[in-house]
């Protein structure tokens, strides 16, 4: 659910008068201008980058692994703090000048997988039009800041829409594209869109309303970082990515329809892809390629120059290859196009550069003993390319040949792209943030330059889009829509709200005939206070034209859940008489079961799939707080074999770990993990109380009651954790880990109340 911070941003249109207006300029993504990590600006740029060395211009303490982004004399950089519990990621913004530090947004992970310190991977982004930044977090969580570190917007997408992390804490960077701002990764939403798929979420810059979302992929092996390269496709606005399933795909930025898409590999693609002329694009990765047992290829498509008609999105073939050349090995370092050639460091540490017309290697220049990320760039000339191993070469292209120029060893690892501002080169480590440039009186800070939004629409409406595309409520709430008229080409030309008629609607191939539990008054959905969990779509109609939206009711305060209501009737492997756990759960169809147990219906997880040993799905709100979630907890098993069960409450989990004989609390289990003794027995019901308090200073308390079901509720508090930093709000959930998929666990009688 969209949290809103106050006083709301003026809404405006996305057609706007297109006079140029002075905004922010500089480097405000991570691949700079032109999106190819080239900068075209002709500054002398320093030749040397060394720590303490006279081209040293500041050093900022934060660690990162990213790029930071600058407009208008100042940096944006997203780094963290800490080393194992203390673990806080940042959004800092410094001046270019000094590195004097002018404001600091900071941000705690919660119920991710994240290991290792794979913090901070991503980049801030900047919109050129409005100045505002935006950023991903490692887990997820989308921020929108005005350029004085104003919140304005945030959105959780772990519990809003089933956002999976990964140990290796792929997130990447957003990006923006006219009115829109950009994610992607892999989500287990519901319905539908319930089994896991790298999504893209397309949200409104200004509002934060999410305006599309597509699946434009395949079931993934693997999650991806690669950041939307944007383009245009006759009169059509485009973006071209990697996917998680080992595609590269394009999409439709204005609409979110998917338009064709590429299997390049079996995993991932996780290098951002070039745009090499009409009708050409060039791409790379590191993993198992398709049609071959080797791994990594670079090769050139052949791509269509004008859009496509008829059913989409289309599969390019083999055929679509112009060329392919398998020397190449980037896992997710992104390639340069400089003067037609083509330039990536890859795995073994070498920068390897080829002939972009032919693909036929020229010359390859051994620089480091491995480089797995770190992207090199390029400006004034040369090539700065940072390797994992804390080195920064910078080099030229002598033709057959590179000429080095400098080898620079800084302080610790190099993970991020270098990114370029005025005379300065800024480059991220795994220690401090660096800025490297002559040592000047006032060091040089680039005139900001015209913006021009674009062209008002003014062609005939000729498809409707309803915004939200998706939406959450609990029991008591409204929700209110727009429905924006578009041209042909995606451009909004003016709202027709006030004038669409709207209904409730089961799509054809629904699977679950289902509907919102609410009233429909024009544009408004209201829920009463005895609404019940459901979802379903909502169609509007204008002058002939259709679009829809949906969404759920889900648990909040009061909510009750027996699952006595949940229809059987389905049989699983085993040949048991089962149903599906309530709709609205987030990614919950595929994970768990209803079926009758001693009697009464419960929810158990399901074994058919060991990908799906353990899960974690949510029921309700991300900005709940100050409630208490319980339910009846059971695991089968022997006193060897048992599993895990518990319930998430405000961005804790609070599990009864049978086969360790522990009750333990913890969020992210490197930064927040604590338990107390408790020896479950298997085929035994126990009650899980959970409860989070706060101490209204910041801190507060994670506690949890679990006791036998058949004994009394006891007084104490089985365990009580501090937090001197809580996470103030957070979606209530369920919570399973079968290892290896063998016993199952059960829930009943699940209840959510406001904290007494």
């Amino acid at each position: 659910m969209i949290r809103l911070l106050p006083p709301l941003l003026a809404v405006a249109a996305f057609a706007v008068v297109p006079s140029p207006v002075l905004a922010a300029s500089g480097w405000l993504n991570w691949r700079g201008p032109d999106q190819n990590g080239v900068s075209t600006a002709k500054t002398k740029l320093p030749d040397t980058l060394e720590i303490g060395g006279p081209n040293h211009r500041w050093s900022f303490k934060v660690r990162g692994a990213g790029t930071p982004v600058v407009a208008d004399g100042r940096v944006y950089a997203f780094g963290f703090y800490g080393e194992t519990t203390d673990v806080e990621e940042t959004l800092l913004c410094l001046d270019v000048k000094t590195g004097a530090k002018l404001w600091e947004y900071r941000f705690r992970d919660y119920l991710s997988d994240t290991t290792y310190n794979r913090y901070a991977i991503g980049a801030p982004v900047v919109d050129a039009e409005t100045g505002n930044i935006y950023l991903e977090s490692t887990w997820g969580q989308l921020f929108a800041f005005n350029r004085d570190g104003k919140l304005l917007w945030e959105h959780s997408m772990m519990e809003e829409y089933g956002r999976l992390t990964f140990p290796n804490g792929r997130t990447g960077s957003l990006a923006i594209d006219g009115p829109l701002v950009i994610t992607d990764g892999i989500t287990a939403n519901w319905g539908a869109d319930g089994p896991a798929r790298n999504r893209f979420y397309a949200f409104d810059k200004r509002t934060g309303e999410l305006v599309w979302f597509c699946t434009p992929g395949i079931e993934p092996l693997d999650s991806t970082f690669a950041t939307p390269v944007f383009g245009n496709l006759g009169d059509q606005r485009v973006m071209y990515a990697g996917t998680g399933c080992g595609n590269i795909v394009c999409l439709n930025v204005r609409t979110g329809e998917p338009v064709w898409r590429f299997r390049l590999s079996q995993s991932g693609v996780n290098a951002d892809v070039l745009l090499a002329g009409p009708g050409k694009l060039i791409g790379v990765h590191g993993k198992e390629n398709v049609d071959a047992t080797h791994h990594g290829r670079l090769v050139a498509l052949k791509i269509p120059t004008e859009y496509p008609t008829g059913p989409k999105p289309l599969v390019l073939t083999k055929e679509a290859e112009l060329w392919r050349n398998d020397d190449f090995m980037a896992f997710s370092s992104s390639p340069l196009l400089v003067n037609g050639r083509v330039y990536s460091t890859i795995a073994t540490g070498s920068l390897l550069c080829a002939d972009a017309a032919t693909g036929k290697l020229i010359w390859s220049e051994k620089l480091a003993p491995d480089q797995l990320h770190a992207s090199p760039a390029y400006a004034d000339g040369k090539f700065y390319v940072p390797m994992h191993n804390g080195t920064v070469h910078v080099l030229r292209d002598a033709g057959d040949k590179a000429q080095i120029v400098s080898v620079n060893k800084l302080d610790s690892l190099v993970l991020g792209a270098p990114a370029f501002y005025g005379d300065a080169v800024l480059i991220f480590t795994r220690e401090n943030l660096h800025c490297f440039g002559p040592k000047a009186s006032a060091a040089s800070v680039p005139p900001s330059v015209a913006f021009t939004p674009e062209p008002a629409a003014t062609g005939p409406v000729t498809q409707i889009q309803v915004v939200p595309a998706e939406f959450a409520l609990t029991p008591g709430q409204a929700q209110s829509f727009k429905v924006w008229g578009l041209d042909a080409a995606g451009r909004r030309v003016r709202e027709v709200t006030a004038e669409a008629t709207w209904a409730k609607f089961i799509p054809p191939t629904a699977l679950v005939k289902s509907e919102v539990d609410g009233e429909l008054a024009g544009a408004t959905l209201r829920t009463t206070p005895a609404a019940k969990l459901s979802a379903g779509q909502l169609q509007a109609k204008w002058n002939n034209l259709t679009a829809v939206t949906r969404g759920r009711v889900v648990a909040g305060a009061g909510h009750r859940e027996t699952f006595e209501a949940l229809p059987l009737g389905q049989k699983n492997p085993a040949g048991e008489d089962v149903g599906f756990p309530p709709l609205p759960w987030l990614g919950a169809r595929v994970k768990w079961h209803a079926l009758e147990k001693g009697g009464s219906k419960v929810v158990t997880n399901r074994l058919d799939n060991i990908l799906f040993q353990r899960t974690m799905n949510f029921i309700g709100p991300s900005t709940l707080r100050n409630y208490t979630l319980e339910a009846d907890v059971m695991t089968d098993g022997d006193r060897r074999v048992m599993s895990s069960v518990g319930l998430v409450n405000q961005r804790y989990l609070i599990a009864m770990v049978a086969n360790s004989r522990i009750l333990e609390v913890s969020s992210n289990h490197e930064r927040v993990k604590e338990s107390v003794p408790f020896a479950a027995q298997p085929n035994t019901w126990y009650r899980l109380k959970t409860r989070v308090d706060s101490d209204g200073k910041g801190g507060g308390w994670v506690r949890a009651k679990l006791w036998p079901k058949a004994q009394p509720e006891p007084d104490k508090w089985t365990i009580e954790v501090r937090q001197e930093k809580l996470h103030d709000r957070g979606a209530p959930g369920v919570f399973a880990f079968s290892p290896q998929a063998l016993k199952r666990v059960y829930l009943d009688n699940l209840a959510l109340s406001a904290n007494e």
